[in-house]
């Protein structure tokens, strides 16, 4: 398989992770245990939400598949596509309503071109 179709699916997998995070910590049950003072209950309501735990096994395949590129491509050529997440990040983000400024979209733009730029190298 094409090394940079491995990288963006390890991308893709990691994006999706943030967005299942923060899908469960926003909800109600997590919400409701952090308005509380810190306890064990605490922790227990974080890790058992469903949204959570999604979030964690998709960051565990994202670096699974991430050992595919690291044994192809040197870590230098490698590790700036992570920056490509940013990309696709504000993107999801817009589809799902979030506010994004023009400075934040400027700043994720100049994140993809450095990628790009080193992607040709």
């Amino acid at each position: 398989m094409n090394t940079l179709i491995i990288a963006m699916t390890s991308i893709i997998l990691s994006v999706a992770a943030q967005f299942a995070l923060k899908n469960g910590m926003s909800s109600i049950e997590v919400k409701e245990a952090l308005s509380q003072p810190a306890a064990l209950r605490t922790i227990f309501v974080i890790l058992t939400n469903k949204f959570v735990i999604g979030g964690f096994l998709l960051y565990g395949l994202g670096a699974v598949v991430w050992l595919g590129v690291l044994s192809r491509w040197d870590v230098s050529k490698a590790y700036p596509l992570v920056g490509m997440g940013f990309g696709l990040t504000v993107i999801v983000g817009l589809l799902l309503g979030e506010q994004i400024t023009m400075l934040r979209t400027v700043g994720v733009a100049l994140i993809c071109a450095g990628v790009f730029l080193v992607s040709r190298s």
